[in-house]
């Protein structure tokens, strides 16, 4: 399956976004990132769902190669970037999978925006709990930006580049996910990017970890159908929050990869891409209206469907 790369200015700043198995009739599936991540990182997994769907992966504003402006990187702000994006490329109603960061932005955009959204999967989301790795609460510290730079530095990327050649010679296999993580973290020298990744950690973090907080408003969407995907392995978001959330939404499906840690779209592609196009055949898209959210919304809190679980 052919992807495509393309480009789309939106408000003035250049989106990059990577795009597969375009049709009439396909159920659009919508792929967001993590923090320091990319769209690139999704291909394998849309090869292989673009079989049956029509997906699309943007590079966040200041990530990737989107536009790094000087400007709001809040969840609520990237919730409308993508929506604007969808909207310009003429998409009303998508089903949205977010990874890390992503599925923070995910369930944001699912609460602003609840009429656009056919079904929710959050793979090793944030928004679930507190607890996150350290270096991620390091980064919202004062004097960050004085560091990062010093950490991310040209010297680093050769030191590490030569590592990893090191380690290709005595025949030891790189973790994707960890090849990854590093490629993320080097990207941390250019200025732009650096600046963009402290305002996006400092929006939803703080050095007690993650402070926003998704979960005292899922209720709001019980009937949508929601993929809960999480690596037995992740040291960045514990997978006890996944089994939290699927355990307080009964209706949740739960997939646990157990050869995973934070990122399975890369350990296990072919398997997550599976699983999604399963999920998506085998559920009806969600309608969400307005006289629906009232009603939730004026109900007492006991009778909450989705409530503020212990992690």
């Amino acid at each position: 399956m052919t992807l495509t790369t393309s480009e789309l200015p939106v408000h003035g700043n250049l989106v990059r976004y990577v795009e597969a198995g375009a049709g009439e009739g396909r159920p659009v599936v919508v792929l967001v990132h993590g923090i320091a991540s990319r769209a690139s990182q999704w291909e394998q997994v849309m090869t292989r769902l673009a079989r049956t769907c029509h997906v699309i992966a943007p590079d966040l504003l200041g990530h990737g190669e989107s536009a790094k402006p000087r400007g709001d990187y809040s969840l609520g702000a990237h919730a409308c970037g993508i929506r604007d994006l969808l909207s310009a490329l003429g998409h009303d109603r998508v089903t949205l999978v977010g990874h890390s960061l992503g599925g923070g932005i995910a369930m944001q955009f699912a609460y602003q925006f609840p009429e656009r959204v056919c079904r929710l999967a959050l793979v090793d989301a944030g928004g679930l709990g507190p607890e996150v790795s350290p270096f991620l609460r390091a980064a919202t510290l004062p004097g960050s930006e004085v560091v990062l730079p010093l950490l991310a530095g040209s010297w680093v990327k050769r030191a590490g580049q030569e590592v990893g050649r090191a380690l290709q010679r005595a025949g030891v296999k790189v973790d994707p996910g960890t090849a990854e993580a590093l490629y993320g973290f080097s990207t941390l020298g250019d200025r732009a990017t650096r600046a963009a990744f402290v305002h996006t950690a400092r929006a939803v973090l703080d050095v007690r970890g993650q402070r926003i907080d998704a979960r005292d408003r899922l209720y709001l969407a019980a009937d949508l159908p929601l993929l809960v995907v999480w690596g037995a392995r992740d040291v960045i978001i514990p997978v006890k929050h996944g089994r939290a959330l699927a355990e307080a939404v009964p209706s949740a499906r739960l997939e646990v990869f157990e050869r995973s840690g934070h990122f399975p779209h890369l350990t296990e592609p072919e398997r997550l891409a599976d699983v999604l196009a399963d999920w998506v055949a085998s559920t009806e898209p969600a309608e969400l209206d307005p006289e629906t959210l009232t009603a939730r919304l004026r109900e007492p809190v006991g009778k909450h469907v989705m409530h503020h679980v212990s992690a």
